[in-house]
């Protein structure tokens, strides 16, 4: 597992969290999440990350605003890191605004892990 790609989930959903773990697990990625917005910026900042997948109702600070502190990271490496949008409340928001802060792609809610593998895989192999 040493060059296995590493996906952080942020979800604060324990099910969704699991059964996104073990579906991306099941593809020889290495996991790690975060609960909460603040977790979200610590993880990335403290190791190699190469995609997020951000659910975007988390708490402290939500999806939208952690993908725009990571898109201002001063680190390249950090700030383009593929950030996938994960929301049961994707009619809340536009494209435009996805875009806006940064958002590379996204997925409804519920999850089609289908599409999840399919998702990762075309951003970080």
């Amino acid at each position: 597992m040493a060059d296995s790609k590493t996906i952080l989930i942020a979800e604060d959903s324990s099910v969704i969290l699991n059964l996104t773990k073990k579906i991306l697990e099941l593809q020889k990625y290495r996991i790690v999440s975060a609960k909460n917005g603040g977790e979200v910026i610590k993880q990335i900042e403290s190791q190699p990350i190469d995609c997020v997948l951000m659910d975007i109702n988390i708490p402290v600070k939500d999806g939208m605003e952690c993908t725009r502190e990571i898109r201002r990271n001063a680190d390249p490496r950090i700030a383009k890191i593929p950030v996938i949008a994960i929301t049961g409340n994707a009619n809340n928001y536009s494209m435009e605004q996805f875009r806006e802060a940064g958002v590379t792609d996204y997925l409804p809610k519920p999850l089609d892990f289908d599409a999840l593998v399919r998702v990762v895989k075309q951003y970080v192999g």
